[in-house]
């Protein structure tokens, strides 16, 4: 049930209430009873909307910019899905296919997340097909601010890689992923968010990222995005990409998404399908 639906329930309580107090004219003692039953009825409420609300999936794909929120505390969220890319130009190219690629998000408090990517990998460069599983990727995910009343959400994330992967597919070296993802939402349907990131894979000076996406809700099941995003290649190579996709709520814990991108200043394509599912705790 989305938020505003849960808001017109509790306004619609309160108003039944007060109507059946007004029509049937308490004494001081039914109307004390009448007011505890009030009360319950409103904490029920609350209890119920609060716990509709923590659970409502807010994932990190299919967009390349990070979502500035963690899951709840106990919670267990699993984000899957195909990627497929192609780049360089017609004498080399390389083609990627990660099937599936795997992140796992565990709720350890309300303000902290711990993350495990995995993939497996194929990869054609040239004339040689590679198979195997990628490095692995473990890191967390740390609330640094969440206020509505700045209309602003802050986290840090961070990744280290293990060189853990097929011989072949490999980095050969740890490494890390740095982001602080920041998000404002506009109005009821839009919210904008951005990353801003240091990559270092082992050698050289490593990537500074960037990514910046609008977010639009176009109805309680259905929204679509735009976002640039790219990176400085060791600190010297400009890189800018662009893509846009949208998602799918089956319901309050499950969705479906589909994206697409492209190179604006290089020759890079990609599509992109996948699936989240959120598992949360339930009080005991």
């Amino acid at each position: 049930m989305p938020l505003s639906t849960n808001i017109k329930v509790l306004r619609r309580s309160i108003s039944l209430l007060n109507f059946a107090d007004r029509k049937n004219g308490r004494n001081r003692s039914s109307q004390q009873k009448l007011n505890m039953n009030k009360k319950l009825i409103l904490a029920i409420l609350v209890i119920l909307i609060g716990g509709e609300i923590d659970a409502q999936i807010i994932t990190d794909r299919p967009d390349q910019t990070e979502s500035s929120s963690t899951i709840a505390k106990g919670s267990l969220q699993i984000e899957s899905g195909v990627f497929m890319s192609n780049e360089g130009n017609e004498s080399s190219s390389t083609r990627q296919t990660f099937l599936p690629t795997n992140l796992f998000r565990y709720g350890l408090t309300n303000g902290i997340e711990l993350r495990i990517l995995n993939q497996f990998e194929g990869r054609e460069i040239e004339n040689d097909n590679l198979q195997g599983v990628s490095d692995l990727e473990v890191g967390a995910k740390i609330q640094l601010l969440k206020k509505e009343s700045v209309n602003t959400e802050i986290v840090l994330l961070t990744h280290l890689i293990i060189p853990s992967g097929t011989n072949e597919l490999t980095g050969g070296k740890y490494g890390s992923i740095n982001k602080l993802c920041i998000s404002h939402e506009l109005n009821e349907n839009t919210e904008i968010g951005y990353n801003l990131g240091y990559n270092y894979f082992g050698e050289g000076d490593g990537d500074l990222t960037y990514s910046l996406a609008i977010g639009i809700g176009v109805n309680d099941k259905v929204g679509v995005y735009i976002e640039p995003y790219g990176e400085v290649a060791n600190l010297e190579e400009f890189i800018l990409n662009f893509d846009a996709g949208f998602t799918y709520l089956v319901n309050q814990n499950l969705q479906l998404d589909f994206s697409f991108g492209t190179g604006v200043n290089q020759r890079m394509n990609y599509i992109s399908a996948g699936c989240s599912w959120l598992i949360v705790k339930e009080n005991g």
